[in-house]
């Protein structure tokens, strides 16, 4: 009973982590995490890693898969992950040094708020107009924005994907397939640096659960990237609006629970 229920668990879990990947670049964790913490009652440390670990392989899958349909930016996708790496370091250290906060609600309601606004107001911005920005600018831009995102991930602990999608689409005037895929390539370093962390300081995880975890988000995530890059822009900001709405309504239900 017990297995069947983990089983149960973690495909939903990988089902709702792959989708919110493969169509809007979210970070697992933010569906992982409160779904073995809430039905499995795992250490809240411990379902990060895992999430985090469920996160390398499915961005890595659906980051190609936009890379083969030339919706990637690998260049300023590196500039931005370098930036966003040194400074979630720096956010980590800062927050130490205050006093700890919940801000995990922040970064759920985002998700829902940002799903709203996708389906509200869509980006219908396209390749050539991104082309227009000089590649300088792109660069000091993806510097700076990654230097944000970094220190606010590492100070709050969340929300990395959300803010990158957010971020990309609406300062840097990335059209969403681009924008998604440069996103899911700079979480597959992200979620990596994360998971390796987390097991290194935390111990060895729950492998049935780890499993699981990767192989279905890994399945979600491959489905829901080569339907993104096949959608006409409209259907893809509803379908990812859809998405980010009921994964944020979801997430604030489980934190609800607990």
């Amino acid at each position: 009973m017990e297995i069947m229920i983990t089983l149960i668990v973690t495909f939903f879990a990988g089902m709702g982590a792959g989708l919110g990947t493969g169509f809007a670049g979210m970070s697992a964790a933010a569906v992982i995490s409160p779904m073995l913490i809430t039905f499995l009652h795992m250490d809240p440390y411990m379902a990060v890693g895992i999430a985090l670990s469920s996160d390398v392989l499915a961005s890595a899958v659906s980051s190609y898969t936009y890379y083969k349909n030339k919706n990637l930016d690998v260049k300023n996708g590196l500039i931005m992950m370098v930036s966003v790496l040194a400074f979630t370091m720096v956010g980590s250290y800062a927050a130490s040094l205050v006093p700890s906060v919940a801000m995990g609600n922040f970064s759920v309601f985002m998700t829902f708020l940002l799903g709203v606004k996708f389906i509200v107001r869509p980006v219908m911005t396209t390749k050539d107009a991104m082309q227009q920005t000089s590649a300088k600018k792109r660069v000091i831009q993806s510097l700076l924005c990654g230097t944000v995102i970094g220190f606010i991930c590492g100070f709050i602990g969340a929300g990395g994907g959300m803010m990158m999608l957010l971020i990309l689409t609406t300062v840097l005037g990335y059209e969403l397939k681009t924008a998604v895929g440069t996103s899911v390539f700079i979480m597959t370093f992200t979620a990596l640096v994360g998971a390796v962390s987390h097991f290194m300081i935390g111990g060895t995880p729950n492998w049935l659960v780890l499993v699981l975890c990767v192989v279905f988000t890994l399945i979600w995530a491959r489905i829901a990237a080569v339907f993104a890059n096949r959608a006409e822009p409209k259907t893809l900001n509803r379908a990812t609006g859809l998405v980010l709405v009921v994964l944020g309504a979801v997430v604030m239900g489980f934190n609800f629970l607990t």
